[in-house]
């Protein structure tokens, strides 16, 4: 199965060994962002894996590519324009103290290339299956478009169409991110994650409304059914965090799929880098629903993909198929 992904890839800069920005004098430098992040995590598993962006045609944007190409990832339809390239500062938090974003992506290459210059049918031929996000609408109108063509040209082809809602407050309101996402509900068939989304009943009630950030199996599943009653997904997934501290979070996930809701094992864990790791679950319910896992496996194995990758540095979860499985059945030995 050949799967492609349509987002932003960023140069991101950290302060090494847990300093703060405002004491730093040096940065350690990775490439990220949430699609590009699944589409490595995906190559690294085994999957065909493709990633359309745009980047500046300087030694940032090259460096970016090869980034890309030493996991294995296909580049060959990237288009090479624009002034500079998006970057997000990451402050990680260790203990009682929290991890801080700065982002610095306003203009960038990606945000402002004209895509109505994009043949997005030619560009998604031969493909199986397109997995976006909505930090993507986010960035700017011309993102907005991007989104509508791509997720209009993979009906056109019979693609399963997989999305993120990945809000992010930093860069747009939570009416604006609910608005414009639930827009595109209707032509996906994996939806991963539940916020922000409209979501009412025949009377105009919001269904969510009073739903907790860490719902119990009866609540999780109410609001399932009804979004699969609304918008005939193939499956809904999201992952619940209890933060114990900074550098210490459990994890769980559920999982709609068939008509009925799967609750994962819950997984506790010390953190080394937290981030990308909604990326990393996105990218292991893929792999396990292209590879046709039973359903209860489905989301172990996508709730163990997020949990291994909080042990990774970087953006991306660089670990293979026996590794997350070895963690799904909780074996902790050494490898010999």
């Amino acid at each position: 199965m050949k799967f492609i992904t349509i987002g932003e890839l960023l140069m991101r800069l950290s302060p090494p060994d847990y300093e703060k920005i405002r004491t730093t004098s040096s940065y350690v430098v990775n490439f990220g962002g949430a699609e590009a992040n699944v589409a490595v995590s995906l190559a690294n598993l085994g999957v065909d894996t493709t990633v359309f962006t745009v980047l500046p045609d300087n030694d940032i944007g090259r460096s970016a590519v090869r980034s890309l190409k030493a996991n294995d990832v296909h580049t060959s339809p990237i288009i090479f324009g624009g002034e500079r390239m998006g970057v997000y500062f990451l402050e990680e938090g260790i203990g009682v103290r929290s991890s801080k974003v700065i982002y610095d992506r306003k203009h960038s290459a990606f945000a402002e290339y004209d895509y109505t210059t994009v043949d997005f049918k030619a560009l998604l031929e031969g493909y199986d299956w397109l997995h976006l996000s909505g930090i993507t609408p986010a960035l700017s109108n011309s993102c907005q478009i991007l989104i509508e063509a791509a997720i209009y040209a993979a009906r056109q082809l019979g693609m399963t169409i997989s999305f993120d809602c990945n809000y992010r407050s930093m860069l747009w309101s939570f009416d604006e991110a609910r608005d414009i996402i639930s827009r595109y509900l209707p032509y996906v068939d994996v939806l991963i994650g539940i916020e922000p989304l409209h979501l009412q009943d025949e009377n105009g009630h919001d269904l969510k409304d009073g739903m907790s950030m860490q719902p119990d199996y009866e609540e999780q599943d109410r609001i399932f059914q009804a979004m699969a009653d609304r918008y005939h997904f193939k499956a809904i997934a999201r992952h619940v965090r209890y933060t114990h501290s900074s550098s210490e979070n459990s994890l769980k996930a559920y999982l709609y799929y068939n008509g009925q809701t799967y609750e994962s094992k819950l997984f506790r864990f010390q953190i080394l880098d937290r981030v990308g790791g909604g990326d990393a679950f996105s990218s292991g319910l893929i792999y396990a629903l292209m590879n046709n896992y039973k359903p209860r496996d489905v989301v172990n194995f996508a709730v163990a993909s997020s949990v291994m990758k909080h042990s990774i540095h970087g953006d991306t979860n660089i670990t293979d198929v026996e590794s997350i499985q070895r963690l799904m059945n909780q074996s902790f030995d050494v490898q010999r």
